[in-house]
């Protein structure tokens, strides 16, 4: 039974790591409809985001260094939900009413972070940065009578990529001096590892002589934290109840002065940065990579699907149902605990007691669930619903 209940607390940690991600993705999800593709590339942002802040803190000694990891969850959350409402501005918005176009730019946004954390290099951000500022100031110095004309979108799509051009040139440049330092990858396709402060090491106490990891309990802790401090944004903050509106009736929202683009930013900048705290509780649990993402999208999405579109407790139920599943089926656990079940259910047990086969199972259970109750356990209520 300890085999058992340890399993079952990593089970309680996974889906503690899938309901900060997945609460996120059902905030965007059922407030604007999106299916956004780019959230597990968000959660890879956030992960690598603490990487760098635990790098940043190694020269400081090692009584700063420990407490270097609340200064990543924080930026890895302000960092990702920068990200995310700068995606929403820039390309989301565009697309709204367009399910499928969003979803295949969000996956070409996924296809361009995962490629841009592989090949990211000093010259690779000068260039950036000098396609943005020429960008940017061109259009905004362009004289007024000639943005009133026919042509003035035509005109600052050139202008954007003369500006890439430009930054290509940049990057070309300073690659062509052939310093090797300068040119090298800040992080490459290899996985990375973040050492957990000491603090966080070993074990918080025992139940009933199991011991209870430091690691799993904190990530938790940590999920439970976030959750309530999201449920109170919703229900008690001002911002909150516009999203709740917005989200029960956009058309009407809009028609009582409440700014809905101002919320979609907010939303998606939310559920971002909720991501990319997701991403920094993955890097205790082991390496990251730049495929971090493709392996908790899918889950993230049937966390949804299963607990309600933009439920919280829907969410949060889910999370750990799946978590719980994947954790014990998946370790082949049962096994180990009860050797003496009967040689039907061993087989089944034995069967699905791998990582894919427990996903597999996963989908089975889901799609007999969905046969009796297709809109969730806890279906999005109101007038959008109905509309």
């Amino acid at each position: 039974m300890e085999l058992v209940f340890t399993q079952l607390l990593d089970g309680v940690s996974i889906g503690s790591v899938l309901l900060l991600a997945a609460t996120g993705l059902a905030i965007v999800f059922g407030l604007m409809g999106v299916i956004n593709l780019a959230h597990g590339e968000l959660m890879m942002v956030g992960a690598y985001v603490t990487f760098v802040v635990q790098n940043l803190f190694k020269p400081l000694g090692e009584s700063l260094f420990q407490l270097y990891y609340p200064v990543a969850l924080v930026a890895a959350f302000f960092v990702t939900a920068l990200v995310g409402v700068l995606l929403e501005k820039t390309l989301i918005r565009k697309l709204y009413g367009r399910p499928l176009e969003t979803l295949l730019a969000t996956w070409g946004v996924s296809l361009i972070l995962i490629q841009f954390i592989r090949s990211v290099s000093t010259p690779m951000v000068i260039g950036i940065v000098v396609t943005a500022i020429v960008g940017i100031l061109a259009n905004r110095f362009l004289p007024q009578s000639i943005k009133a004309r026919p042509f003035a979108s035509y005109l600052s799509g050139l202008i954007w990529i003369v500006s890439a051009v430009l930054g290509f040139i940049t990057i070309s440049s300073i690659t062509g001096i052939g310093n090797r330092a300068l040119n090298k990858p800040w992080f490459g396709p290899r996985n990375i590892d973040v050492t957990a402060p000491k603090w966080l090491q070993g074990t918080w106490g025992s139940i009933a002589g199991i011991e209870l990891p430091g690691i799993r309990i904190f990530i938790i802790f940590l999920s439970a934290l976030l959750l309530l401090g999201v449920a109170w944004f919703l229900t008690k903050s001002v911002w909150g109840l516009r999203i709740r509106a917005v989200t029960q009736n956009r058309q009407m929202s809009n028609c009582l002065g409440i700014p809905t683009d101002s919320v979609d930013s907010i939303t998606f900048g939310i559920g971002s940065g909720l991501a990319g705290v997701a991403g920094a509780a993955i890097t205790l649990l082991g390496s990251v990579g730049p495929n971090l993402g493709a392996a908790y999208i899918v889950s993230c999405f049937m966390v949804i699907v299963l607990g309600g579109v933009g439920n919280l407790v829907g969410t949060v139920i889910a999370s750990m149902m799946l978590g719980i599943i994947q954790s014990i089926i998946g370790s082949g656990s049962l096994l180990i605990a009860f050797p003496d079940m009967p040689k039907v259910a061993a087989a089944v047990v034995e069967f699905f007691a791998t990582t894919s086969m427990s996903y597999v199972l996963i989908f089975i259970f889901i799609i007999a669930f969905l046969q009796f109750k297709p809109t969730g356990m806890f279906p999005q209520k109101g007038r959008s619903v109905e509309a």
